[in-house]
């Protein structure tokens, strides 16, 4: 019969012998200099891109098609994905709830899962209504439109955060 072996205890070592330091709460100033290094991520200039990569997106497919339904169907797959994206850009930074909450992270966190259930429930309607909305619905091209401006949304953040901070 084997013998269990005791497991090692817990230690504050990271592995290589040294301890973790010790945390220091900032002071006021070291968290002003902080937040003014830290870039200013906007969610409307995201919202942009998205709308300028789904019109970019209908025009070159009208383009390299010319058909006028599949440049509509590119076109309203982006707003799919962008309107509601706007909606939440709005809920988030300028209504009169999130000004009224700003101040409570527990509520700011609320209204983040909010705005972000609307937004889901938003896409999912606008996709629905593409049957009765679109004379001719061409589906690959609606997906295309819609993938593109999900993409465009990480590479957006991506160029934000490597723009030099012109906050401080």
């Amino acid at each position: 019969m084997l013998q269990a072996k005791p497991t090692p205890r817990w230690t504050d070592d990271h592995g290589d012998g040294a301890q973790e330091p010790e945390f220091k709460p900032l002071t006021r100033e070291e968290a002003r200099q902080w937040r003014a290094s830290q870039p200013v991520l906007s969610p409307w200039r995201l919202v942009g891109v998205q709308w300028l990569v789904g019109l970019l997106a209908a025009v070159l497919a009208w383009l390299l098609s010319r058909s006028v339904p599949l440049a509509v169907s590119v076109l309203y797959g982006a707003a799919a994905v962008a309107l509601p994206s706007a909606l939440m850009a709005y809920g988030l930074t300028s209504s009169a709830l999130s000004r009224l909450l700003s101040g409570f992270a527990q509520a700011a966190f609320a209204g983040f899962l909010f705005w972000e259930g609307v937004k889901v429930l938003l896409s999912v309607a606008m996709l629905a209504a593409a049957v009765w909305i679109l004379p001719e619905p061409n589906w690959m091209g609606l997906l295309i439109g819609m993938v593109l401006v999900l993409k465009v949304f990480w590479f957006g953040f991506l160029l934000q955060t490597r723009r030099p901070v012109k906050n401080g």
